[in-house]
């Protein structure tokens, strides 16, 4: 038997971004534009790869399958958002709601552990050299992609079931741009506290795994580095691993905000603007910060073009 106040059947109502911005036509074109370039530029990356022999390494196919992630990433929430402004309903469903929540956490936890996998990988390309090919063999480098999906999809599997199992009491308005596990968990019958700590608690280990082992990989890539007696091959390395560092801290700031300082301290403004940073904003930085200045990419697109006009 349901208790009184639970309101079981009912779609949740997602009030949106900035729900009291007078124009809110400006935000959605900003977004639209951020999404178009988010697609273009993880569907490029990955082409690119993808039919470019040259870009057939190890640190390549990681990179495409960040893009691929970054694709997807910022697919759960930005044609939502933009298909609610057009439509005029903010309503989702709750099997919406679960599917949402599902792939922003696999995609967000494979995210996080491909990005310290790929610190692996230019420890290995820096610090080992003569050993790169024979450790990041093909089917290493399959098992470490493999890994990130799997790790990802396991902890989405156990959050969203478990958030999504417990009966809903109120008016469920989410007073975010998509469901996220805390803000569905607000409209629990139950006492959620316990499971709150223990996301939170969560949250901060595989923050602090992942961030230590590229911490110890970039200290060691930096000692390597600059023992180096060729100032070419140095600057090419800290061109690599710049890119890779900025990529990091897009990731992993936000997120360490959000863990790292109490959870009361956060208003929902702050909460709805760390959730873009990592959702919408890295997804659509990342491709672009990884081939402006990566002369392989560059030449790799600048032979597409010429194949295509000439």
């Amino acid at each position: 038997m349901m208790g009184k106040n639970e309101t079981a059947g009912m779609d949740f109502i997602l009030l949106g971004l900035f729900p009291a911005m007078k124009h809110a036509e400006i935000l959605i074109g900003v977004f639209i534009l951020i999404y178009l370039a988010a697609f273009t530029g993880n569907s490029t990356l990955i082409f690119l790869i993808l039919v470019n022999s040259q870009l057939h390494t190890p640190m390549y196919f990681l990179l495409s399958q960040l893009s691929l992630i970054d694709l997807l990433f910022i697919s759960t929430t930005v044609p939502k958002m933009i298909l609610d402004f057009f439509s005029g309903k903010k309503n989702i469903s709750n099997i919406a709601c679960g599917v949402q929540m599902f792939f922003s956490l696999m995609l967000g936890g494979a995210e996080c552990i491909l990005l310290t996998l790929m610190a692996c990988d230019r420890y290995v390309a820096i610090c080992h050299p003569l050993r790169y090919a024979v450790i990041m063999h093909p089917k290493v480098c399959q098992k470490m992609v493999m890994a990130s999906w799997l790790g990802g999809t396991l902890d989405a599997v156990v959050q969203t079931i478990y958030t999504m199992h417990l009966p809903k009491c109120g008016h469920k308005e989410i007073d975010h741009f998509f469901c996220k596990v805390i803000a569905v968990l607000s409209f629990s019958c139950q006492d959620t506290s316990p499971y709150k700590l223990a996301i939170f608690v969560t949250g901060i280990v595989l923050l602090l795994i992942p961030f230590v082992i590229i911490f110890s990989s970039y200290t060691i890539i930096f000692i390597t580095v600059f023992r180096m007696n060729s100032p070419k091959g140095r600057n090419k390395a800290l061109t690599t691993c710049s890119s890779h560092l900025v990529v990091v801290g897009l990731f992993y700031g936000p997120s360490i905000f959000t863990y790292m300082t109490p959870g009361s301290s956060h208003s929902p403004a702050q909460e709805k603007t760390v959730s873009m940073l990592v959702s919408i904003i890295t997804p659509a930085l990342n491709p672009f910060i990884y081939s402006l200045r990566n002369k392989d990419v560059l030449g790799a697109f600048k032979k597409i073009m010429e194949r295509c006009f000439f």
